[in-house]
């Protein structure tokens, strides 16, 4: 089997692998198509790769589709499994907005800028003020209930399994529990529901590489988002099993695509 990787920091470790940087992309294309997997491509990337070439990738073209911004994951979460999202409004910012928001939720509520990682674009409004600045800012606003919990669960998914799970617990002060704001790592009474959810969420929809991020209140799991391109601070010295668990998977799915065919074996698209 011979694998591709346009990130090698994250496929350290996986036998047959070759770099190729993103952007040499179209230089390489007999060397990329004469592989069994892409690994981790930029988002640039994935259409081409897919549609044009009809290649498999890891993760998945669900993942990265799904996986774009809080809008495509929320709606995903809210049709197949609607009791585990909090709350949510997503509105184009237009006259009038305000007082729309204000008759669904009372301060505080949680603001997010649609595309944003490790905490950042995440604000509390707590008052008029906030929520002034917040509009004057976002064309998308995307606007969630507030959840008193001082800690949330990180569900790392790796094909078809958890891999790993993990409390972030919030430092005193700040509401988000992100590591990257400073947040601390249990690993400490992991609910089993939680990651029964997950596996069931990603199953369903295709996604088979995320690190997914549920707050829990009493005996329910709330859904928040999942990251692609999640932060491996709290895998600490587990890169040589991330790397075992991709290649098995790899190996287990390197069959004939099995979604999207390519052109009959043999045959060539002629050029323009």
């Amino acid at each position: 089997m011979q694998l591709i990787s346009f990130n090698p920091f994250r496929t350290i470790g996986i036998p047959n692998t070759q770099y190729v940087k993103p952007e040499k992309m179209l230089e390489e294309e007999v060397k990329i198509k004469a592989a069994n997997w892409l690994l981790f491509p930029e988002y640039w990337q994935v259409n081409s790769l897919v549609y044009g070439w009809h290649k498999k990738i890891f993760p998945s073209i669900n993942t990265y589709h799904l996986g774009h911004d809080k809008i495509e994951m929320t709606r995903l979460f809210q049709a197949i499994s609607p009791a585990n999202v909090p709350r949510t409004l997503i509105l184009r910012n237009d006259k009038g907005v305000a007082a729309k928001i204000l008759e669904e939720f009372s301060y505080p509520f949680i603001a997010k800028v649609v595309r944003s990682s490790e905490g950042r674009g995440v604000s509390l409004i707590e008052n008029k003020g906030d929520l002034d600045q917040y509009l004057k800012e976002n064309r998308i606003l995307y606007l969630q209930e507030y959840l008193p919990v001082n800690r949330d669960l990180r569900v790392v998914l790796i094909g078809k399994r958890v891999f790993s799970a993990y409390w972030r617990i919030g430092r005193e002060g700040n509401f988000r529990n992100n590591l990257a704001q400073g947040g601390e790592i249990s690993y400490k009474n992991i609910p089993d529901g939680a990651l029964e959810l997950v596996e069931g969420i990603a199953r369903q929809a295709g996604i088979n590489y995320a690190g997914f991020d549920l707050a829990i209140i009493g005996n329910h799991f709330y859904l928040l988002e999942f990251n692609v391109f999640f932060g491996n601070r709290g895998l600490a010295g587990k890169s040589k099993e991330i790397s075992n668990c991709i290649y098995r998977y790899l190996l287990e799915n390197a069959g004939p695509e099995d979604t999207i065919g390519p052109p009959e074996k043999g045959k060539l698209i002629p050029s323009a």
